[in-house]
């Protein structure tokens, strides 16, 4: 009975030993297995890998972009591979990583795009200083606001999905670079031919405003940006075109020029409405004393209204027979009477006068 029991123990733990030897134990920190989740915990899964307890793959080595649920990243029951992050613990289960062997395959996938020129999709995930954060095939990324289709960084854009073309990766410093205007520059290219074929000059169009600069706005017109210069935006002088439009507004403008060479179109805002300067041809003439309102004060004289969307210019001498610092004598927003001197609507032009009056 003796012997035929120690005989059952031998043959036990000589198929023991066979079982324990299927398994491949010598696992190295950098090593890259293939596992199966088989279990969700409160902060990790644990994943089958063929060692001699599950390894621990914690939540902070899921994914290098945010996630709600961990479950968004991987299901329990799905297979991949897995990076060996450390060796094993206390209770000999092993650490391992699921986001580095995404992050090193990621890095070669956007090398061989900025290799070969290609587009990819990135989503704005948040607005840093000088540009945006963005996901781009599983990575962050960072489009300086040069690279902005709008130029400027604005809460509007928070999950938008924009093509970008790769500028620059380096991996070792976890640096991704891209751009959204090189991306829309290509696509342009590809179709600007054919939206001017069906554009006119007079035409009215309607459009997004998708970027607002010092010299003016531009337009998204059927895929392609025309110009709203600064001086087409309205018949009254403004500082910037954001004292009018809005990023991201939608308004109708007039094609004023096409440019077959260059592609390039350049729109109007104030030609919508009738000329005012037409309006007052037969309202005013010289020696005429009206009353109009400070817009504009510098060294050489002042801006007066005298009527919706149009400007004339009191010179400083014509302000008093002395010498006068034309900011000590006027503010803007003033209600003045003035004398129109020299009257050329034709030429968009008025000569004001306030010493002449008393001569008037």
């Amino acid at each position: 009975m003796t012997q035929t029991l120690e005989k059952s123990i031998e043959q036990a733990k000589t198929e023991f030993e066979k079982l324990f030897m299927q398994y491949d134990y010598s696992f190295k920190v950098a090593d890259v297995v293939k596992g199966t989740i088989v279990k969700r915990e409160n902060d990790h899964f644990l994943v089958d890998i063929g060692s001699k307890t599950e390894a621990i793959l914690p939540w902070r080595e899921l994914s290098n972009v945010e996630f709600k649920d961990a479950e968004d990243v991987i299901k329990v029951g799905a297979s991949a591979d897995f990076y060996i992050l450390k060796e094993e613990n206390d209770h000999g289960q092993l650490f391992v990583s699921l986001k580095r062997v995404a992050f090193a395959q990621n890095w070669n996938k956007l090398e061989d795009i900025k290799k070969n020129n290609e587009t990819i999709t990135a989503r704005i995930i948040s607005l840093v200083k000088g540009g945006v954060v963005v996901e781009a095939a599983g990575l962050r990324g960072f489009v300086p606001s040069s690279q902005l289709r709008t130029g400027l960084p604005h809460d509007g854009l928070i999950n938008q999905e924009i093509d970008v073309k790769v500028l620059e990766t380096d991996a070792k410093k976890n640096k991704l670079i891209l751009s959204q205007r090189q991306a829309l520059a290509e696509q342009r290219d590809q179709i600007v031919g054919e939206v001017i074929k069906d554009l006119d000059v007079d035409q009215v169009v309607e459009g997004e405003i998708v970027r607002i600069a010092d010299f003016g706005v531009f337009i998204d017109i059927k895929g392609v940006d025309g110009l709203l210069p600064i001086s087409e935006i309205s018949w009254q002088r403004i500082k910037h075109p954001s004292d009018v439009v809005k990023l991201g507004e939608k308004i109708a403008v007039k094609i004023l020029k096409i440019d077959e060479e260059t592609k390039r179109i350049s729109l109007s805002l104030k030609r919508m409405g009738e000329n005012p300067w037409t309006k007052i041809q037969d309202q005013f003439e010289e020696g005429q004393i009206i009353k109009g309102s400070v817009n504009k004060i510098t060294s050489f004289g002042a801006f007066i209204n005298i009527f919706p969307g149009v400007e004339a210019l009191l010179p400083v001498a014509e302000m008093s027979d002395s010498n006068v610092n034309p900011f000590d004598l006027l503010t803007v927003g003033d209600e003045i009477e003035v004398l129109i001197k020299k009257f050329t609507p034709q030429e968009h032009r008025i000569g004001l006068s306030i010493r002449d009056i008393k001569k008037a």
